[in-house]
């Protein structure tokens, strides 16, 4: 496959994005983007060169916790920011469902009200966009120094499909087919998916949770922060000790001072990590993964003495096609905006198209 399909691959993408953001890029309009989690909120205000680039001209982080609605969030970032003036036009990124014009998400302290993001900030658009859906848009905006290989010795990628997966408060996965316009993303629920245990000690874990009321245990009960802490229990009551942490980064941390609690938790995230990876990427015929979410960046030292490589690879008849398969970390904190932003781009362009081929169709008749 070698660095020129690499290449062929990513700059398909990239001309992808580049097309859809000719649409609104002739006004040079502006838009806010925002990437709401279940912990922080990620504001920003997004400008479309002419010649199609993006520009993130003010960009904000705001803990969830801390405010009573995202109304709250996007007023105080409207007032700090005077870029916004004007704006009339705003895309979300936010896992949930909407319903009733409200965006609901168990892992947010409140619901997102549209109708009063609408009223208060006087918006003429306002769009929302599946999370991962958005990372997927968002790799399309990526720069070579926005990523790290977790998979060292496989760098280059054929063409194809990109498997975007993410363990933060829950576990988010899309997929990203890069077509001649755009890019086509599809969104998944795969932390929804029943979670395949892949030795005794995880046999053990998973046990553990239907005995406290969890009759499916999906995949984000382990592979997420969450998942991380309900590992760490479960692994304390059977080696008969308290567990002490009862937060990821807690754990994390124990298990970098020796706990061997906490280390053998962190490393069965690891180990399941990597083997839920190759079962997505063989799901999605994916020829690259991207790696985002709050988790796994705290985990980078640990992932080279884990199980994720052998277990990513683990798949049987189809270990010769993972080998192949790169893996990079984004560490570009915009993915989000950046993916909002070009989901709502290519959402104009296809918008632009529709009339236009109405119009053609209304004159010939």
């Amino acid at each position: 496959m070698g660095e020129a399909a690499n290449r062929a691959g990513t700059v398909a993408m990239a001309a992808a994005a580049d097309a859809a953001a000719h649409a609104c890029a002739s006004a040079g309009r502006c838009f806010i983007a925002a990437d709401v989690g279940g912990t922080n909120a990620r504001l920003s205000v997004m400008h479309v060169h002419p010649d199609g680039g993006l520009q993130v001209l003010s960009w904000c982080r705001y803990p969830c916790a801390d405010y009573p609605s995202l109304a709250a969030i996007l007023a105080e970032f409207v007032e700090d920011h005077p870029a916004r003036e004007g704006i009339d036009c705003m895309v979300i990124a936010s896992a949930g469902v909407v319903l009733d014009d409200e965006v609901i998400n168990s892992n947010l302290p409140w619901r997102i009200s549209l109708a009063q993001l609408r009223s208060e900030l006087h918006l003429r658009e306002l769009h929302v966009v599946n999370d991962f859906a958005a990372a997927a848009h968002g790799t399309t905006r990526l720069q070579p120094g926005d990523t790290r290989l977790l998979t060292p010795g496989v760098a280059d990628a054929a063409p194809g499909p990109a498997l975007v997966v993410g363990p933060g408060t829950g576990l988010g996965a899309a997929i990203c087919i890069p077509q001649a316009q755009g890019v086509t993303v599809l969104p998944t629920e795969a932390g929804m998916a029943a979670f395949a245990p892949g030795d005794e000690r995880e046999i053990a874990v998973l046990r553990w949770l239907r005995k406290h009321g969890q009759r499916h245990v999906c995949t984000e009960q382990l592979l997420s922060g969450p998942g991380l802490v309900n590992a760490y229990r479960a692994l304390a009551e059977q080696a008969g000790a308290a567990a002490q942490w009862q937060a990821p980064a807690a754990i994390t941390q124990a298990a970098r001072a020796g706990d061997s609690v906490a280390l053998e938790a962190v490393q069965l995230f690891c180990g399941v990590l990597g083997s839920v990876i190759g079962d997505l990427a063989m799901t999605a015929s994916a020829t690259r993964v991207f790696v985002a979410g709050g988790v796994v960046p705290q985990l980078l030292d640990f992932l080279p003495r884990s199980e994720f490589a052998a277990r990513l690879v683990d798949k049987g008849a189809m270990r010769a096609v993972l080998e192949r398969v790169p893996v990079h970390l984004v560490e570009n904190e915009k993915l989000g905006v950046l993916g909002a932003a070009s989901w709502y781009l290519q959402h104009l362009q296809q918008r632009d198209h529709r009339e236009k081929a109405a119009h053609r169709q209304a004159a010939a008749t």
